[in-house]
């Protein structure tokens, strides 16, 4: 079973060796990364180049020349995983706020249930975030949440979250291609066509990291974006 870990990056110069290394310290037979880097300043392209050429473990590289995007880069990421032959794809953070010692048990729970996607998840028993997180931070996350499950009546503690394990057959059934939000919303985006499918969607807990070095990408842009796609999934399905 090929497993290929798709990590959008833009200015991870720091902590992507760091995912690089822990990802190889997997006991996870046939894994490959895919770094997906949108013409990062800090030089992360380049680096990535070097970790391909000479790293612990395979490494792809694919280079994107505009920033346009978390759902964009995911989008790119997963259909190249998919024309190399991925089995699984597992989509991931770069700023070490997502546990890779989680992942194989993901992949375990793909592998023995009926699941189509399993998600790392902060709000499962036994999940937590990280205790460097503002009280408004946390509000928020869990508003956002709430206010998706409210909508859509997806039926996951984690709705947002975007440390998530697939199995190919599932991207190919949704149609990945054609999703269209951007930011946070291409992970609701992305459950929502999951559900409307009659799939069921698995979560496992994790604790969420605060990211280790650089800037969040959160703008106020993607926010709204959020905001407004699951009233737009909703009415597309009615």
């Amino acid at each position: 079973m090929k497993v290929t870990v798709v990590v959008p990056t833009y200015d991870e110069r720091e902590n992507l060796p760091v995912l690089v290394g822990l990802l190889a310290g997997l006991d996870v037979p046939d894994l490959h990364v895919l770094v997906v880097d949108d013409g990062s300043p800090d030089g992360t392209g380049e680096l990535a180049d070097d970790l391909a050429a000479s790293g612990p473990l395979p490494l792809t590289v694919l280079h994107r020349t505009e920033k346009n995007g978390l759902g964009r880069a995911y989008v790119a990421g997963i259909l190249k995983a998919l024309d190399d032959g991925a089995d699984v794809v597992v989509q991931m953070d770069a700023d070490l706020s997502h546990p890779a010692g989680t992942i194989p048990a993901m992949l375990d729970v793909l592998r023995t249930t009926d699941a189509a996607v399993v998600i790392g998840s902060r709000y499962v028993p036994g999940g937590s975030v990280s205790a460097e997180w503002k009280w408004h931070r946390k509000a928020l996350s869990a508003w956002a949440n709430f206010y998706v499950n409210a909508i859509l009546r997806l039926r996951v503690k984690d709705a947002t979250a975007g440390f998530k394990a697939w199995h190919a057959t599932t991207l190919r059934r949704i149609d990945v291609a054609t999703v269209e939000s951007n930011g946070y919303a291409f992970q609701v985006e992305m459950n929502h066509r999951v559900v409307r499918r009659g799939m069921r969607i698995a979560e496992v807990p994790i604790r969420f990291d605060e990211r280790a070095e650089g800037a969040s990408k959160m703008s106020f842009a993607v926010q709204v974006e959020s905001a407004v796609m699951p009233w737009r999934l909703l009415f597309r399905r009615s």
